[in-house]
């Protein structure tokens, strides 16, 4: 048996690291070290450039052959921002809390199934973690990079377990074993700029806006299925570069975002409101981002070991859910099963953000469970 490792102590360093996206600041130092300390081989690179990069990554992996369990997480952090009690990345322990940025979303996590790996003898199989730094940010050179680096050597985990913070009450009541997709649209409607006391020299493109918003509010897009809730669609913002009063816009900016479940794919959602934008305002330009298309890994082999797992740890029977944000699931699901599943949820990207010290011994109980069940 290889030496353990604190998760309580682990964490602390890691948030010790000032890790904003998309700067590791020493945290791939102390995983290299630690992972290295218990038998994995270690390859670290870096992807990208300014503005979004670079951004380092590592993937990690001890043993060879079948069958292949990898765990996935992001060094990577928001930024903390003014009015925190304490240091965000000076860990303090206060009572039965460690307190710091990153403590639950997720260096906890990343600690936790490190400590796992050290109290877990290598098995027949193969034992693997990739690391990204900028999960938080634009997510174009981490786990995307992760994989093509990946593929080249021709590497392909059997299952993957990310390790983002997805109980909502207590520690083991939610999985995530799919999430919804996500699109990002910006619309522009021009106009003429004018005083407001001589309309018919100008063209308010307010109006033209007003019949966008209907047409939104008028598309009827699903009622949900089996996994997944109804698809939406919400205004983010409505922009105009109008200085006062009296003036007549010469144009409005329109953001919306759309999260939609299986039943679509991105680009429809694009080319659908584009027609509709298109018919409600004649010039109006619309350009968008899609995040990631929406997935799901049925329940299979890698759900029922968690759900064993936890059970076997906790006493909880966990939800199987496909609710929340997007995370770099959406692309790792193109690889193998994935499924989600970490430390309770609700001071993450918060003030004060914290974590409970038994919840991270318990989870690194429950990982080490996945770990052997994963690689019998």
């Amino acid at each position: 048996m290889t030496s353990a490792i604190d998760p309580v102590d682990l964490t602390s360093r890691l948030i010790a690291c000032p890790s904003v996206t998309p700067h590791e600041a020493g945290s791939l130092d102390l995983l290299e070290a630690a992972l290295t300390g218990i038998g994995f081989a270690v390859h670290r690179f870096s992807a990208g450039a300014a503005p979004d990069g670079p951004v380092e990554n590592l993937f990690a992996t001890r043993g060879s052959g079948a069958p292949h369990f990898a765990f996935a997480g992001h060094i990577d952090v928001v930024p903390a921002g003014p009015g925190w009690t304490s240091d965000p990345f000076v860990p303090e322990i206060r009572g039965d809390l460690l307190y710091g940025r990153g403590a639950v979303d997720m260096k906890g996590a990343i600690a936790a199934f490190v400590a796992a790996c050290a109290d877990t003898d290598p098995q027949a199989g193969t034992l693997s973690l990739i690391i990204t730094g900028d999960e938080e940010g634009p997510a174009t050179h981490g786990t995307v990079a992760l994989i093509d680096w990946m593929a080249e050597r021709n590497i392909k985990p059997d299952m993957i377990l990310v390790g983002e913070p997805t109980s909502e009450a207590r520690l083991g009541d939610t999985i995530k074993i799919g999430r919804r997709g996500s699109v990002n649209m910006w619309v522009e409607i021009p106009g003429i700029q004018g005083h407001v006391a001589y309309p018919h020299l100008a063209d308010n493109p307010l109006r033209r806006l007003g019949d966008v918003l209907s047409a939104l509010n008028g598309i009827a897009w699903d009622d949900g299925n089996e996994w997944f809730q109804p698809s939406n669609l919400e205004v983010t913002a409505v922009e105009t570069d109008n200085p006062a009063h009296n003036i007549i816009p010469g144009n409005v900016r329109l953001r919306l975002n759309i999260r939609f479940n299986d039943a679509h794919k991105g680009e429809e959602l694009v080319e659908r409101i584009r027609s509709l934008v298109a018919g409600a305002a004649p010039g109006a330009t619309l350009t968008a981002i899609i995040s990631g298309e929406a997935f799901l890994s049925p329940p299979g082999p890698l759900s029922q070991i968690l759900v064993e797992a936890i059970a076997a740890e906790t006493g909880l029977n966990p939800v199987l859910s496909t609710g929340g944000g997007t995370s770099d699931a959406r692309f790792l699901s193109k690889l193998c099963p994935v499924a989600e599943f970490g430390l309770v949820n609700a001071t993450m990207h918060k003030l004060d953000e914290a974590v409970a010290l038994e919840d991270l011994r318990m989870l690194q109980k429950i990982y080490r469970r996945v770990i052997a069940g994963a690689l019998s």
